[in-house]
């Protein structure tokens, strides 16, 4: 097995179907279908594939939560493999970290989202809306919450400054940190806007469980740089607990391109069948 970083994509490749490869692929960034399809024609061209050469690639994307949408990427990519299937890179997170499990991942980084798989292999969310919508609990959110802050009082130029540079949602998300060190340290301020990430969270995932019926405990993983913060972590498990969710929490079991990974694998060998 292998692994490259092509250009915001981490792709990794294992033998698959009689010495072919499955490949797969997690997108660290929206890409336009037609954009990554050329990129990975590209990529093919340089290591000798073909459609016939490659048993199954696999994409985890942001963007692609119904059919329709995955279908639209899919279709751009079926020249590259024998099967191609498209996933929500949520879904793929939720795989590896609780290893197909039924339960939910709680996933806040720049954005934030809850997704959660049923015992019956139906799947829930909540959240995901974007910046314009919720995401919240995200490091955006996080950071649009102390700008507004501190903007109160007239000190309004350096949070207008910030909403008007280029990319103005990546710099207030990388606000976020700086918050949440100062609410460890007990700023009143930042420990508020903290909680209230927590408890957003929190009601997401309560949601989820509501929606797939998920009986006590209800195992739970994370994912994404908010929550890698351990102390950030812990408030959102005693705000789940606080809205009546007994939740087992398990560290994540394999990054999401492990899972998209053994998704390619067997779809090649379902194809060998």
């Amino acid at each position: 097995m292998v692994g490259v970083d092509v250009g915001g994509t981490w792709l990794r490749v294992a033998a698959g179907d009689g010495g072919r490869p499955a490949v797969a692929l997690v997108l660290r960034s929206s890409r336009e279908p037609a954009l990554l399809a050329s990129r990975l024609r590209g990529l093919w061209r340089r290591v000798g594939w073909t459609r016939d050469r490659v048993a199954a690639l696999v994409v985890a994307s942001r963007g692609v939560w119904t059919p329709g949408e995955r279908a639209v990427l899919a279709r751009s990519l079926r020249g590259l493999a024998r099967r191609v299937r498209v996933v929500p890179d949520a879904e793929a997170a939720h795989r590896a970290a609780l290893a197909d499990r039924p339960g939910v991942l709680v996933l806040a980084g720049t954005g934030s989202i809850v997704v959660g798989l049923g015992p019956h292999g139906r799947w829930a969310r909540a959240g995901g809306l974007g910046p314009l919508l919720g995401d919240e609990g995200s490091a955006f959110w996080i950071g649009r919450e102390w700008l507004a802050a501190a903007s109160r009082g007239g000190r309004w130029r350096a949070a207008l400054a910030m909403v008007r540079a280029p990319e103005p949602v990546g710099r207030i998300a990388a606000l976020a940190p700086a918050v949440l060190r100062r609410a460890r340290r007990g700023d009143p301020r930042a420990r508020g806007i903290a909680r209230r990430a927590q408890a957003g969270l929190a009601a997401q995932a309560r949601d989820v469980v509501r929606q797939l019926g998920l009986e006590a405990p209800v195992d739970a993983s994370w994912a994404g740089s908010v929550l890698a913060d351990a102390w950030f972590r812990a408030g959102v498990a005693r705000a789940l607990a606080r809205a009546g969710v007994r939740a087992r929490w398990l560290r994540p079991a394999a990054p999401p391109v492990a899972a998209t990974l053994r998704m390619a694998r067997r779809l090649g060998a379902v194809r060998a069948r």
